[in-house]
């Protein structure tokens, strides 16, 4: 059966981990995607060392997370200062459905290739353009990284307990969530154009794809005129609620999340006349005696292993988790049962896993990982050789030029840089 998106084209123009990851989303559904790179400007998560070992190595193939985040891409390679990448960039526009990129806001402009420049080659072309905070206003010409964006998301004031500074989650969430909300908004403008035959530029700013993180603050501020006390772990409605030391270096979150639960979590740990003290049963009074409620808590998870006080919690009705390691989701039963897992086997990389995307068609298997992440260039001959028709002869000549190739050009020998991403 063909995949969702089977007959879509996309011309990635993205890196890091924002754009591919929208891309990516669309290519795991079956989307075409050229993922388009320049050797003298690579996509930064293949590695910035600018040491002469890591490109005569060819280190820059071998980023997991490059791997990752651009399976199942072409990937070719332009020089988008030169005049010559230019022209065959558009080119390839004529052949696409939409075109994705995450540049600061003015890079495209100055090279020529804003979406007047691009609809102009493609009528009804659709263009998801998503700067840090957008095409318009005050903000419109600052940079930033994921963790920038979080700390202008204004998370970090409400992240923590309350005697702490503002505290970064270290997530980089601004990328991963930007990425999915870009995925959501190009499919949409697609529907439109279909339905239509209307392109668009969307205009994205991925600090404000943070403010549902923020809104329960938000929203407090705009009615009683202040966000209300930062809680770390703890919970505005739920007592006792947290993550709680077990044997060994384990641990297991744990809420009590009414006051039946808090009933049943009592008994569970040993403390029956607890669930029969009235002055506990309703959560005003758990709240005063939080930090004693915690505390014996505590002392009961850890005589148990995470997994050991998950059942027995559960048991008795009460929401419990045992905290999974990153590194322990290879062995993890659930995720093997629904073949969430799928090798791969790349050059410079050899065989690894790849996690498959997080949805299929019920009752189905993972949507497959079709490819693996492309190589600098690999795919040019195919692209720009099958797609645009250009003979042997033309790609040495660009590949002579390094308008095109198939490996980084080392920092020592670049050229000074033009309008920066």
């Amino acid at each position: 059966m063909p995949l969702p998106l089977a007959g879509l084209r996309i011309l990635d123009l993205s890196m890091g981990w924002a754009g591919p990851l929208c891309t990516r989303q669309l290519a795991d559904l079956g989307a075409e995607v050229i993922k388009v790179e320049a050797c003298q400007y690579p996509d930064w998560w293949r590695g910035v060392d600018p040491r002469p070992a890591f490109f005569a190595e060819r280190r820059y193939e071998r980023d997991v997370r490059f791997g990752i985040l651009n399976r199942n891409k072409a990937g070719i390679t332009l020089d988008l200062t030169t005049a010559e990448g230019k022209a065959l960039l558009k080119r390839l526009v004529r052949e696409v459905d939409a075109v994705v990129e995450n540049y600061a806001r003015e890079v495209l402009p100055k090279l020529g290739l804003d979406y007047a420049a691009l609809s102009a080659e493609r009528p009804g072309l659709v263009m998801l353009s998503m700067p840090a905070f957008g095409l318009e206003g005050p903000w419109r010409d600052a940079r930033a990284y994921g963790s920038t964006l979080e700390h202008a998301s204004g998370l970090p004031a409400v992240s923590g307990e309350a005697h702490w500074p503002p505290t970064t989650n270290q997530l980089a969430y601004g990328d991963p969530i930007g990425g999915l909300n870009g995925a959501a908004a190009l499919l949409v403008a697609l529907l439109h154009h279909r339905r239509t035959g209307e392109g668009q530029q969307i205009d994205l700013a991925q600090v404000e794809c943070l403010f549902p993180l923020v809104a329960p603050w938000i929203i407090a501020t705009s009615a009683t005129g202040a966000p209300g006390p930062r809680l770390g772990n703890r919970h505005p409605a739920q007592v006792p609620h947290g993550a709680f030391p077990c044997e060994g270096e384990g641990w297991v979150v744990v809420a009590a999340q009414d006051d039946a639960a808090w009933q049943a979590l009592a008994r569970t740990i040993g403390r029956p006349e607890w669930a029969e003290d009235a002055e506990l049963a309703a959560l005003e009074g758990r709240r005063a005696r939080e930090a004693e409620l915690e505390a014996a808590l505590s002392a009961w998870t850890r005589r148990h292993s995470p997994d050991g006080a998950m059942r027995a919690l559960q048991a008795a009705g009460v929401a419990a988790g045992a905290v999974l390691w990153p590194s322990a989701l290879k062995r993890d039963p659930h995720l093997a049962a629904r073949g969430f897992w799928q090798v791969v086997d790349r050059a410079f990389l050899g065989p690894h896993e790849q996690p498959s995307a997080p949805f299929r068609e019920a009752g189905g298997a993972p949507y497959p990982v079709r490819r693996p992440a492309p190589t600098l260039g690999q795919d040019n001959a195919a692209v720009l050789g099958g797609l645009l028709g250009l003979g042997a002869a033309e790609l040495e000549r660009l590949a002579a030029m390094r308008v095109i190739g198939q490996e980084a050009v080392p920092v020592s020998e670049r050229r000074a840089r033009a309008p920066a991403a």
